[in-house]
């Protein structure tokens, strides 16, 4: 996945500056995104604080983790299966 070339903090900043009144197309062309990117954002981060956002990226890792274990465990179950000759 391409990484964001905005922090989590620099996007929460972008849409509180367009909560504060700051039109979207002129926020927009400031900081050099296109509004299906702002809108995309806004959908993600819309409410929330950083706090919030650094949360969300630790459970994503944590998630992603927990994925990773489980299909090496699912995997040794199928190969102990296979070794045993059980179907």
């Amino acid at each position: 996945m391409r990484k964001s070339r905005f922090t989590e903090a620099q996007i929460i900043g972008m849409l509180k500056e367009q909560e504060a009144g700051l039109p979207t197309a002129e926020l927009c062309r400031k900081h050099g995104l296109s509004p299906a990117t702002f809108y995309k954002l806004k959908a993600k981060y819309g409410g929330m604080d950083l706090s919030d956002a650094n949360r969300l990226k630790q459970l994503g890792a944590e998630n992603a983790k927990l994925k990773r274990l489980l299909a090496d465990a699912m995997l040794d179950n199928v190969v102990l299966k296979d070794f045993l000759g059980k179907p």
